[in-house]
């Protein structure tokens, strides 16, 4: 049986710490920033942790 491919995409999006916890970046950060307080696009700048609920489809994903 062959080897499951990883899928890239997600694998490019996602870091997964030594704890063994997986980190991503923030969504809403990409445009229309205009109307966006200071203090809201200095705090999407940060990454922070997956979700427990889509942590099993991620390492799915992942082959993990």
């Amino acid at each position: 049986m062959p080897k499951t491919k990883t899928n890239r995409a997600m694998a490019k999006r996602i870091k997964k710490t030594a704890s063994g916890k997986f980190l991503r970046e923030k969504a809403f950060r990409s445009h229309i920033l205009t109307s966006k307080t200071r203090k809201r696009k200095r705090q999407l700048r940060r990454t922070t942790v997956l979700d427990k609920s889509d942590e099993k489809r991620v390492r799915h994903m992942l082959n993990q």
